[in-house]
């Protein structure tokens, strides 16, 4: 993958971009293509590119364009069935000029323009493109959301621009833009454990959302609505696939996600695969170990906590393969150092303390002489593998009977009981109304919701109380009709996986240290088959999860492999604040967690984060406890991202905060 940045004149009246800015954008995403740069500078737009240079190595360079040079792109990400795709184009009496996938684009957009072009792009990008013809654009993001793609505008001289770039950071380095925090963002943090968009943290600057686009025709009453080529449906309830003929469900379902693995093994560098001791990993090296007729090089990560370290199971897969494996220590000491690092990377509060596991595979994978790496991320999303899936499986009999909400005032007398606040209940309400009723992704995240309650100040709490976050999602109109299990899947697919598992434990991470990685489990094809199966394929009973996955793992794994439980690696914060017995607390933890930095950032009670760090340290571990240690971490993550984007001045950390060009001709105003 790569990093793309650029300016577009919104007026249409093709005015030339501002000097160096997007070079400065460009420098500033270096790590996501550190191979070489790419510019294209016309009146009226300025486009620049980092490479990550994976696919034609020699004749790869962008920006990229068709035979007369009339349309141009910077493209991140991987077109997977390039050879195909060219072999098809070139039939029809295209030329092409190099080796590289990013040539698709510009010959597809001919054929099928700009609205039918998505439909016959596969794999994962992030891209711009520029027909000089007519001086529009297109701008867009693969079906998962794995390559992401920030926008923003701004008046430059009385001019308005569109800035877009692969991450914050190019828009923040171009010195027109202020980092300001945005509290529709922040509450969306707090609300879901992630962000989805297309609301970012920031104010002012938005992303696109998985399978969406802007079509930007520069000139009077300019639109920049997003525009929808694809989301993730599912059947009727009572019209999926119900599957009698069980080896024939195993049997394709196998067939569809080794043609997956096989088409991300396409490369012209080495491809190496991330492998911990559950299924999903496992199952992909296997496969991809029978794709190259050889094994595949393995990384896995050693938690040093040994009700989390999978690395013994993980070995053991390992050597059964054949595969050499390279071990990533990461223990409390790497969790306290490098917890301010993979915020600068992700740009966002990141509550999940196990991305820096993620952060250091990426590392070990760069450090061994390797940039693209497969992941099993995504298997879970769509095939129920979450804990989640089965305690609303095991409670549905509560919001069973129609007009008596016996499940909401269980759940509600519950967290009384364990001295949690509590939303009123026609707030619940609204929100099940909005998905479809009762949505078992809520139950575990709606922990992360109470500490709005808990922590915000006066202000902050009202504005989240005002207004439902779940709103801003853009959900699937259709969602009531779907079977409540595919409800609460949907809600998953849309949030976490692009909003966290992609972002602060994917993209991000990984490009921080200049490694593409590679998702089998999310081809657009695998997505479609999982999609139409009934959910007894993905539960079956309570405990049998992941089940026509592993079925087909039987056939490649031991048994015990392919049915190991999913081991959810979380750090505890007194692990990593505390640092045990004969270990300090990072200075800058007990900084941002001061009185004097709570109140200079303004979003947090300083009494209330106080009294709640206090009692954390004297609570057993239970389920209020963990909601505790959710919300305390995410309250240390914000004030570390204030301080690393917006402030500088909460801590001895060194900030990324960029100042507003000036002494250039330059304004900006949002």
């Amino acid at each position: 993958m790569c990093g793309i940045a650029g300016m577009i004149d919104l007026s249409g009246q093709r005015r030339q971009a501002p000097a160096g800015v997007v070079a400065r954008m460009a420098e500033a995403i270096y790590h996501r293509g550190p191979d070489e740069d790419g510019y294209l500078d016309r009146a009226g737009l300025h486009l620049g590119m980092r490479r990550l240079s994976i696919v034609g190595l020699a004749d790869g360079q962008q920006p990229l364009s068709n035979e007369d040079g009339s349309i141009q792109v910077v493209f991140n990400g991987e077109l997977f069935d390039y050879p195909e795709q060219r072999k098809e184009l070139e039939s029809k009496g295209h030329t092409f000029r190099t080796h590289t996938d990013t040539e698709l684009i510009p010959h597809l957009y001919e054929d099928h323009g700009p609205h039918g072009i998505w439909d016959h792009l596969r794999g994962q990008f992030a891209f711009c493109l520029w027909d000089s013809r007519t001086n529009e654009f297109i701008l867009g993001r693969d079906r998962a959301g794995i390559c992401p793609l920030f926008y923003t505008t701004r008046k430059v001289d009385g001019t308005d621009w569109l800035l877009f770039a692969s991450e914050m950071k190019g828009l923040f380095a171009s010195g027109l833009v202020p980092a300001k925090a945005d509290p529709v963002g922040l509450n969306h943090i707090f609300t879901f454990f992630a962000m989805p968009g297309p609301s970012t943290v920031f104010e002012g600057i938005s992303c696109l959302p998985p399978g969406r686009y802007l079509h930007v025709k520069p000139g009077p009453g300019v639109d920049l609505s997003q525009k929808t080529y694809w989301q993730v449906t599912y059947p009727d309830r009572g019209q999926e696939e119900y599957g009698h003929d069980a080896n024939k469900v195993i049997d394709e379902f196998e067939q569809v996600l080794m043609a997956s693995v096989d088409r991300r093994l396409r490369a012209d560098v080495p491809v190496v695969s991330y492998l911990s001791g559950g299924v999903d990993s496992s199952l992909v090296v296997a496969m991809a170990c029978k794709a190259l007729g050889r094994p595949i090089p393995t990384f896995t990560v050693s938690v040093q906590k040994k009700q989390f370290n999978e690395e013994n199971e993980a070995l053991e897969t390992a050597r059964h393969l054949g595969c050499q494996p390279v071990v990533v220590p990461l223990g409390d000491a790497e969790l306290r150092g490098d917890y301010p690092s993979l915020i600068r990377a992700a740009e966002f509060p990141v509550i999940d303390t196990s991305c820096l596991g993620l952060m250091h595979l990426a590392r070990a994978v760069r450090s061994n002489g390797y940039k693209v790496a497969l992941t099993g991320e995504g298997a879970d999303e769509w095939l129920g593998g979450y804990p989640w899936f089965k305690y609303h499986k095991a409670s549905a009999w509560l919001d069973g009977i129609p007009g008596l909400p016996l499940g909401l005032y269980v759940r509600t007398l519950g967290l009384k009981a364990t001295g949690q606040p509590a939303y009123p209940i026609a707030e619940i309400q609204k929100v099940r109304k909005a998905l479809g009723g009762h949505n078992g992704w809520v139950d575990v995240y709606g922990m992360m919701s109470l500490n709005k309650l808990r922590f915000f100040t006066p202000e902050l709490k009202s504005f989240a109380l005002s207004r439902s976050a779940y709103d801003d999602l853009g959900l699937n109109a259709d969602l009531h009709r779907w079977h409540p299990f595919h409800r609460q899947m949907y809600l998953g697919a849309r949030i976490m996986l692009p909003g966290h598992l992609l972002a602060s434990k994917g993209d991000r991470v990984a490009m921080s240290q200049s490694v593409e990685t590679r998702y089998p489990f999310l081809d657009e094809r695998v997505i479609a088959y999982m999609a139409k199966l009934h959910p007894r394929w993905k539960l079956r009973g309570l405990l049998k999860d992941k089940y026509v996955e592993r079925k087909v793992a039987e056939r490649w794994l031991p048994k015990a492999v392919a049915w190991r439980k999913k081991l959810m690696f979380r750090a505890p914060m007194d692990s990593w604040v505390k640092g045990g017995a004969n270990a300090t607390t990072e200075a800058w933890v007990d900084q941002v967690l001061s009185a004097e930095s709570l109140r200079k950032s303004g979003y947090f009670d300083a009494e209330a984060v106080l009294r709640g760090k206090a009692k954390l340290a004297t609570m057993r571990r239970s389920p209020a406890k963990v909601g505790l240690e959710m919300g305390l971490t995410a309250v240390t993550a914000t004030q570390v991202w204030h301080h690393l984007y917006v402030s500088g001045d909460l801590c001895d950390l060194p900030s990324a905060v960029v100042k507003p060009a000036v002494g250039d001709g330059q304004t900006w105003a949002a």
